[in-house]
């Protein structure tokens, strides 16, 4: 008997195991990708076409969310910028002569983003109240204002300067 015989009948059993090993691994693999592809094709038939279609509604469906949202954000914003977003108020008296007042009246200001809104004046003595309001456009007003209106306004636009910040 040859040698190279002897050496094929010696060596036949570890090669079929190991080609059976490979065999094995090879199953293992393609059932390990059967699997990760049935968790890929995510519709009822399991097929990739499916897949795709749900994939692609839901794309539409959040672009769809995103165009609303956008649009409720930016309403949001206008409607924002158009409410009080600084205060200022100041208490004085208006009659430091004779003490008939104390510090009781005071001046405040409404003011949004822009500027816009009124200032609010209340002059307090013992026997009369007087309640002023002005309106206010960008930071200034068409009425003259006292130096307390004046000085509740800018308190004001202090407070909307440091919200902006």
């Amino acid at each position: 008997m040859p040698l190279a015989t002897y050496y094929l009948q010696v060596a036949s059993p570890y090669l079929s195991a190991g080609a059976l090993l490979l065999a094995l691994i090879a199953i293992g693999y393609a059932i390990a990708l059967k699997i990760r592809f049935k968790r890929l094709a995510m519709g009822r038939n399991g097929s990739m076409e499916e897949t795709l279609g749900i994939l692609s509604r839901d794309t539409k469906e959040l672009q769809a969310f995103r165009t609303e949202l956008e649009k409720y954000l930016k309403l949001s914003e206008t409607r924002l910028r158009g409410s009080v977003q600084g205060l200022g108020v100041v208490r004085f008296n208006p009659f430091s002569g004779d003490g008939s007042g104390g510090n009781q009246s005071f001046a405040a200001a409404f003011l949004d983003e822009g500027g816009r809104g009124m200032v609010l004046s209340s002059l307090y003595a013992r026997d009369r109240v007087g309640i002023y309001a002005k309106p206010v456009e960008a930071w200034v007003s068409t009425f003259e204002l006292s130096a307390e209106e004046k000085e509740a306004i800018a308190k004001a636009k202090e407070q909307v300067a440091a919200r902006k910040k």
